[in-house]
């Protein structure tokens, strides 16, 4: 990701003291990242699952409002790797972080701080340059003595420039969060249009809507298993219709089975879910072919990953 060189921004006059920058949100996976651009963009943007390390890429979601712009750099969980996959997700989330303005560290209030949560705050280190806010996600789902006791643990891991409890699903706070972070921005006019909530193309967003509604309900293992590419987006001109074909790779050929289902049940779910999402993206009706592909062992093999787009 580069910082430098931003589209120009062509919204109306902003007030002098109008601020705009990168932000990044870091965090075990799943303690609520995708959740959170997703509630601050007002639009989904990032794809959301309970399985771990569902984002892949830093995915960029714009916040507009009045006194500043936001641009947050969604990353993938960090995480000890152990696949050149994993090691590849963690370069992302390291290049990410060398050029933003503020990383926002993502810690859920109902778990007690732990060593995943150490490892990726002393990590942070390596980061000067970006100002360090806490993020203390999920608090509609803890007591207030609990919020106030992960507050202070919170508050002893490091001198963060805030410290912001929230709840992304209640939307609890986010317009505090949302005031604290610009503060930290720099003086900057707008790097995005007014009408720009991300620059995922429409491909990217299509293919990760489909990944989405194949992971709903999968068994463990699989998750980390699953990529998806689009081969066509074709819009029919003599009728109100987007026709997608799209590839699901799995790794080996029992995948393959649990992916399609009993007489490819499973996989026309999968179709029916991507497309709910689809839709109202492109605004039309939507033809999804999706083939069940395997590319074995593709999370350690360099040149498969490459195809698939890592």
């Amino acid at each position: 990701m580069t910082t430098t060189t931003p589209p120009e921004g062509t919204g109306p006059e902003h007030p002098a003291d109008y601020r705009a920058g990168f932000i990044s949100f870091v965090g075990r996976p799943n303690v609520g990242k995708s959740t959170l651009t997703n509630a601050l963009v007002g639009e989904k943007v990032a794809i959301t699952s309970s399985k771990p390390q569902t984002t892949r890429r830093a995915i960029r979601g714009i916040v507009h409002h009045a006194n500043g712009q936001l641009v947050l750099v969604d990353t993938p969980g960090m995480h000890r790797p152990r696949t050149l996959l994993g090691e590849r997700l963690n370069s992302v989330v390291q290049s990410t972080l060398g050029d933003v303005d503020v990383i926002g560290l993502c810690i859920p209030a109902n778990e007690k701080i732990g060593p995943g949560d150490r490892f990726i705050n002393e990590q942070l280190d390596a980061f000067p340059r970006a100002k360090k806010v806490a993020i203390v996600t999920k608090i509609d789902a803890a007591s207030r003595p609990a919020v106030a006791e992960q507050l202070l643990a919170i508050s002893a891991l490091r001198d963060w420039e805030a410290i912001v409890p929230i709840s992304a699903v209640s939307r609890i706070q986010l317009d505090t969060l949302t005031t604290e972070l610009t503060k930290l921005l720099p003086l900057s006019p707008q790097l995005y249009p007014s009408d720009v909530v991300t620059e995922e193309l429409l491909e990217d967003r299509v293919s990760e809507y489909i990944r989405e509604a194949a992971l709903e309900g999968v068994q463990d293992e699989l998750p980390h298993s699953l990529a998806v590419t689009i081969d066509d987006i074709v819009e029919r001109d003599d009728r109100e219709l987007v026709e997608i074909f799209a590839n699901l790779f799995v790794e080996r050929d029992s995948q393959k089975g649990i992916i399609i289902g009993h007489k490819g049940e499973r996989l026309r779910e999968v179709g029916e879910r991507a497309r709910a999402q689809i839709e109202p993206l492109v605004g039309k009706q939507v033809f999804l072919s999706i083939r069940v592909k395997v590319a074995k062992d593709w999370q350690r093999d360099a040149k498969l990953l490459g195809r698939l787009g890592f």
